[in-house]
């Protein structure tokens, strides 16, 4: 099996799967990327700690800061304590809340990272573009020859031989 093909399986299955969580996993949020697939990530009851991410989701599937994750803990580790299982997308989180298996420690978290609906948008529901924050509108000025052109045809007439 090509490199290709393993990534669109391990990118299929992160977001398309059912997520069951188990005894040892439990739910993080994503504080900031250490370098070297490991993550800083904050437990429900707001304690840090350092996450790894397998080798199967490198290079494959990317997280960011404020995601959320399901992970399993390892009993070895010291500093890095817990692995990657599952990367929660907003689907697989609404899922978790339906079924109360979301830690009340992260309810004011999700509701900002929750998409708004149609309804609540009122007149934007039709345009599902945002705008780009990371360039700046800058106005178009257009310069023309044509003034040039004429304050040098004024000059030439004032001139006297």
């Amino acid at each position: 099996m090509s490199e290709a093909t393993k990534r669109k399986i391990v990118t299929h299955e992160a977001v398309h799967c059912e997520v069951k969580l188990s005894n040892d996993h439990y739910i993080v949020k994503v504080l900031e990327g250490r370098g070297n697939n490991l993550h800083e990530v904050q437990l429900a009851d707001g304690t840090k700690t350092l996450c790894s991410m397998p080798p199967k989701f490198r290079k494959s599937v990317w997280i960011k800061r404020g995601d959320y994750l399901v992970v399993e803990g390892i009993k070895e580790g010291r500093k890095v304590t817990c692995e990657i299982v599952y990367i929660l997308y907003p689907d697989q989180i609404r899922q978790l809340k339906q079924d109360g298996d979301w830690p009340e420690g992260f309810s004011e978290f999700l509701e900002y990272r929750e998409p708004k609906s149609a309804e609540s948008e009122g007149e934007e529901s039709g345009d599902s573009l945002e705008e780009n924050v990371n360039q700046r509108n800058r106005p178009v000025v257009y310069l023309s020859d044509s003034s040039s052109e004429e304050e040098e045809e004024e000059g030439e007439g004032t001139v006297s031989d």
